[in-house]
């Protein structure tokens, strides 16, 4: 049963796209021919150029949907629709521009029009969805437009599902029940049932959107009868896979002697041309990096004059294929402790019982003794990590990626081989989501996300969200 609040939503966005188009474009008009006393190349009359906006915008429209704009998936994705409404923004005003170009009378009185215009409509696009986007999830908090859905299994992955979705206004959905649950749903009030017909009879009037399942009944004939009920009633259907690892990654799906479908799955993108790509990034924005990181880092070496002994620190760490780099920092330990192991400074200080609260707080004490004031400032800042720079543009490391281990470390992590699969990075998804905020395994789990989900947009993200979080200090300690 198709969601009609999400029908809704969608037709408003093409409204509101539209109306924010408009708008921009009458700003533009108004700013460069009402407002600006520098001479036209055409008088063209404000109605005849709004009728002929009001003609070419559906295009502009229609490219957005293509982007897949008013997918449902792209709501939640806030810079993967940023950078969707500015490749469309961009071909929307191409389009214009060849309308003007083969029409028989111009359409634009200046040529800063079309500019302003582009400008303008990005602009009052991104307020107009966020908007749109604020307003939805507060309605969320009054159970409007909520998509209700039924889960059916018993697989592990079943709790983890109903602790993500039962967060409505976060998520904006309503379980409605669980279908065979015989684990616990802790702090719940879900209803389970044993069947489908035993939800259903007990749910005669409850409006359904859709059903997820988490595991496949050794009875085929249980599974076609919900795949059934979902295609006859018109409900989405989604399946959860209760080995996730298996599907996690880059799937390809092909056809064996055209008939039979097989699953291939990569654990990462980055081979092949995947890896030139992500080498050529990395040297073209470490480049673009170090021209004002050298400055910065000139100072920082300069006050380490005040500070006797080496500003660099060096840590041997594991790379790819589990080659050891030894990668740059700033020190921001006091001299006294310098290239010592945590065991061995504590102990020099006279704490060896710090060493073990610093290992079992996942290598971190708040107000380590052994970081000098300067070292205290470069971490908050970040700004000890600058070296690093030198280590991507070596290529032994990159600007995005897991979390460069330490040889002790190996041992730790059970998908070892996938971390080493690919280089490690200056940042990366665990440093966005707020670094020692998260728990150690968390953070794991975001690199190895990455590792099996790598694409250039996601690299553009994060350095996008890691500018974000340094320049507000979130998580830095």
């Amino acid at each position: 049963m198709k969601n009609n609040a999400s029908l809704i939503y969608n037709s408003l966005l093409v409204v509101g796209d539209f109306l924010a188009l408009v708008a921009a474009f009458v700003a533009a008009y108004i700013l460069r021919v009402k407002l600006d006393p520098r001479p036209l190349l055409e008088p063209i009359h404000a109605g005849t150029y709004l009728g002929i906006f009001l003609t070419v915008l559906p295009f502009w429209i229609l490219i957005f949907g293509w982007l897949g704009l008013y997918n449902t998936g792209i709501y939640e994705k806030r810079f993967k629709e940023f950078g969707r409404l500015l490749v469309g923004s961009f071909i929307g005003l191409l389009v214009v521009v060849f309308w003007d170009f083969v029409a028989k009378e111009p359409i634009f009185p200046a040529r800063l029009v079309p500019i302003y215009g582009f400008a303008l409509g990005f602009l009052f696009l991104l307020v107009f969805r966020n908007l749109a986007r604020l307003i939805r999830v507060q309605l969320f908090s009054y159970n409007i437009g909520l998509t209700k859905v039924l889960l059916v299994g018993n697989s592990h992955m079943t709790p983890e599902i109903v602790d993500w979705l039962s967060h409505s206004k976060r998520s904006g959905y309503r379980i409605v029940g669980v279908i065979g649950q015989k684990r616990t749903i802790s702090g719940r009030d879900i209803p389970t049932y044993p069947s489908l017909q035993q939800f259903l009879t007990h749910n005669k009037n409850q409006e359904l959107h859709g059903i997820i399942q988490t595991e496949l009944y050794a009875d085929e004939s249980k599974n076609a009868e919900i795949l059934s009920y979902a295609q006859e009633h018109h409900v989405s259907y989604r399946f959860v896979p209760g080995n996730t690892g298996l599907f996690v990654g880059n799937l390809e799906v092909e056809l064996f002697r055209s008939s039979i479908p097989v699953i291939t799955v990569h654990q990462t993108a980055l081979f092949g041309w995947g890896r030139v790509v992500k080498r050529g990034f990395d040297l073209l924005f470490g480049l673009i990096l170090l021209v004002p990181a050298l400055p910065i880092m000139a100072v920082v070496c300069i006050l380490y004059l005040f500070d006797h002994g080496d500003p660099i620190f060096r840590q041997t760490r594991l790379s790819r294929w589990n080659t050891k780099i030894r990668i740059y920092k700033f020190r921001t330990q006091r001299h006294a402790y310098h290239r010592m192991s945590p065991e061995d400074g504590f102990t020099k200080m006279g704490r060896p019982d710090l060493a073990k609260e610093f290992r079992a707080n996942g290598d971190f004490l708040a107000n380590d003794p052994r970081i000098s004031p300067l070292g205290r400032f470069l971490r908050k800042t970040s700004l000890d990590e600058l070296p690093q720079l030198f280590n991507v543009l070596k290529g032994e490391l990159s600007l995005v990626g897991p979390r460069p281990l330490e040889p002790f470390e190996l041992e730790k992590y059970s998908k070892k081989s996938l971390l080493l699969g690919v280089k490690p990075g200056m940042t990366g998804l665990a440093v966005v989501a707020g670094r020692r905020d998260i728990p150690f395994e968390e953070r794991r789990k975001l690199d190895l996300y990455y590792v099996q989900n790598w694409s250039l947009w996601l690299d553009l993200i994060v350095l996008a969200k890691t500018v974000r979080v340094v320049l507000g200090q979130r998580g830095a300690k």
